[in-house]
């Protein structure tokens, strides 16, 4: 029987997280700084930078064998759809090998009537990765998108090596659709998709629900070093319907100023949302279809009035416009802000081929085709956030 021999969960080992923070069994990965998180009283955004989309464990080894335990927390609203389990997935010098379904761990599920909660707690879950080549490799082992999940303990048959990639850093921020809604696994989110194919580093600041112009948030990028920065903005502030028109565009500013303090010349693109037909040109908040809920399924509309644009109100088109002119007054002092139309990601026509299923989020296949189009937009070359465009702060 291979011997197999414990390795520590040291913070070098992590990629993609912002903090980590050591429990008593382990080690769980924040996207959030303590102190962000402290500001942040909204169990919405608790959840989401919990779940650790685009962390990965990655190391340098000959071994054949490896083992994780990891223990997952899970949060569902009573008598809605279960949302997809989570995947565990490992790759060799930056190819698919393997991968594993999680399970057990705690259960969370929310009476949506109510707010009471019912707690299950299981045990944790150990993931085998057997049979791996011999010589030298590296590995990463990314965690689910879509689940809070603590990382117990890694074993292997062979020493391991912290080796650092020496490729480009970018950061993303975006809503539940960089986060990875509806993708099925974290290989498929877009950010990750894009991230390989652009040959960069990920971090993604992807918050479901919860892209809404925080000065924590900005706070978070400005001190996170990156060498390149992208932000997807607005379809949170709609479906939310947090603001008006007159404070999302210092709202955007403010956000803006705040990253340019520690990022003065970073390359910095800012990309608008892409097509869902319920919030073109109608107002949030958005809400749950009761009707589609009742029938075993998931839909989203928006309850808004069309009629309250005159006095305000948000809708997608009129955030595309005004992010559009924002980076374009702000570009004559800024020559590294960019702006990326999210149509040219996801428009009407793209729609009815690949149709949002809960008529809020991509599908797996259209979270795949985002992040190809991201990464020949963005990192390829003349793209924006291409190497001939980075300079040093």
């Amino acid at each position: 029987m291979t011997e197999l021999h414990a390795i520590p969960l040291s913070d070098d080992l992590f990629r993609g997280a912002i903090e980590l923070e050591r429990t008593d069994h382990g080690v769980l990965p924040h996207r959030l700084p303590a102190w962000a998180r402290a500001q942040a009283a909204d169990p919405q955004i608790s959840k989401a930078e919990s779940q650790p989309s685009g962390v990965r464990l990655a190391f340098r080894t000959s071994a054949t064998v490896i083992e994780l335990d990891t223990s997952r927390t899970t949060v569902n609203l009573a008598g809605f759809p279960l949302r997809p389990g989570g995947v565990i997935q490992l790759a060799i010098d930056g190819t698919l090998l393997a991968e594993d379904a999680t399970a057990h761990g705690t259960e969370i599920v929310i009476d949506p009537t109510t707010g009471a909660t019912t707690t299950t707690v299981g045990p944790p879950q150990t993931s085998l990765f057997t049979g791996l080549p011999g010589e030298p490799k590296d590995v990463e082992i990314w965690l689910p998108h879509n689940e809070t999940i603590e990382a117990r303990g890694l074993r292997t048959d062979a020493p391991v090596e912290v080796v650092a990639s020496g490729r480009r850093v970018w950061l993303h921020h975006g809503s539940s659709i960089s986060h990875g809604s509806n993708a099925t696994h974290p290989l498929g989110t877009w950010p990750a998709v894009a991230s390989r194919l652009g040959g960069v580093e990920l971090i993604n600041l992807g918050f479901g629900g919860s892209a809404l112009l925080d000065q924590f948030t900005a706070r978070t990028i400005r001190d996170t070093p990156a060498d390149a920065i992208s932000l997807k903005l607005g379809i949170n502030l709609l479906n939310t319907d947090l603001m008006r028109l007159r404070a999302f565009g210092p709202a955007v500013h403010g956000f803006l100023d705040t990253i340019r303090d520690g990022h003065p010349t970073t390359p910095l693109l800012v990309v608008s949302p892409i097509f869902c037909e319920i919030h073109e040109n109608t107002p949030g908040p958005g809400a749950f279809d009761l009707e589609a809920v009742a029938r075993g399924g998931m839909r989203f509309i928006s309850t808004g009035d069309p009629a309250e644009v005159a006095a305000g109100k948000l809708t997608l088109t009129v955030i595309r416009r005004e992010l559009k002119r924002i980076v374009e007054e702000r570009g004559a002092q800024d020559p590294n802000l960019h702006h990326l139309d999210g149509l040219e990601l996801y428009s009407e026509t793209d729609a009815a081929t690949h149709p949002l299923p809960d008529a809020l989020h991509p599908d797996a296949a259209t979270q795949q085709m985002i992040g190809e189009r991201f990464a020949r937009l963005a990192f390829h070359a003349g793209g924006p956030l291409a190497p001939e465009n980075v300079l040093a702060d």
